[in-house]
């Protein structure tokens, strides 16, 4: 199959990387110097490129505030049979936009990043397949998902903000709270170090990564339960009580198991 990836970032190069072998690949961007260390894959800028290629896929890396204007410039030039995707991690006006286009599309996220996931150990990362996808695209990325060893779930764009929502902001937002009154510690415990090794794993994503997580319209919602348990737990330790705190632990064990 020939597959042109739009967005030579992290998971652009990626996926051209676990295609190039069994496919014909291009990776289009608008920056030549980020197209530098492309493997076993056809470098494209120009859009006259792009259009004596003639993809049967499309898979739009971009970033999330740039995926439906990177679509927008590319489809006059794509063939009309071409199934066009996305792997964004908020989908918030895809839905409306492919429905638009009335073209084969096929949504999914891969739950992981080039920074924190292992990557020769996948079978410990997830991955959603967007249930309204049309049925090729579902196949061909199932195909693939399911040879990296990925475990594959299937939601509807609905639940997938949601979910995202709950899996992603709490923890992004709850980390970047840690650094923001972090201080140096001359004497770290271990507990302190692995929460600051998450912190620096988080901080060194891209920028766009972490704002379109934060921006899903969902996550105010879950910023205000993480709210709401600071002030019961506030509460609890201004008043020292060691009953209700044994309460409170016990239900913390009871979510985590």
């Amino acid at each position: 199959m020939k597959i042109l990836i739009l967005g030579a970032g992290k998971m652009g190069s990626f996926f051209a990387d676990v295609l190039s072998f069994e496919h014909e690949v291009a990776i289009f961007d608008t920056d030549p110097q980020r197209l530098r260390f492309t493997f076993n894959t056809l470098r494209m800028t120009t859009m006259d490129e792009v259009e004596a290629f003639r993809p049967e896929l499309l898979i739009n890396a971009v970033t999330l505030k740039y995926t439906i204007p990177a679509f927008e410039s590319v489809l006059p030039h794509l063939p009309a049979t071409c199934i066009i995707s996305d792997i964004a991690s908020v989908k918030t006006g895809l839905p409306e936009f492919y429905k638009k286009t009335g073209r084969p599309f096929v949504s999914t996220h891969p739950m992981f990043g080039p920074t924190f996931a292992n990557l020769d150990k996948l079978s410990e990362e997830n991955t959603i397949i967007i249930s309204e996808s049309d049925h090729l695209g579902k196949v061909f990325f199932r195909d693939l998902y399911s040879r990296l060893h990925l475990n594959i779930f299937e939601y509807t764009f609905k639940e997938h903000d949601e979910t995202i929502a709950y899996s992603l902001s709490i923890p992004f937002a709850s980390t970047m709270v840690f650094a923001a009154i972090m201080k140096h510690q001359d004497a770290p415990g271990t507990t302190f170090k692995k929460h600051m090794n998450i912190a620096r794993g988080l901080l060194s994503e891209d920028d766009f990564l972490v704002i379109e997580i934060l921006f899903n319209p969902h996550t105010p919602e879950q910023l205000e339960k993480i709210q709401q348990q600071l002030a019961t737990l506030q509460k609890i330790i201004r008043e020292k009580d060691s009953e209700e705190m044994k309460k409170y632990l016990s239900r913390l064990r009871e979510n985590i198991k």
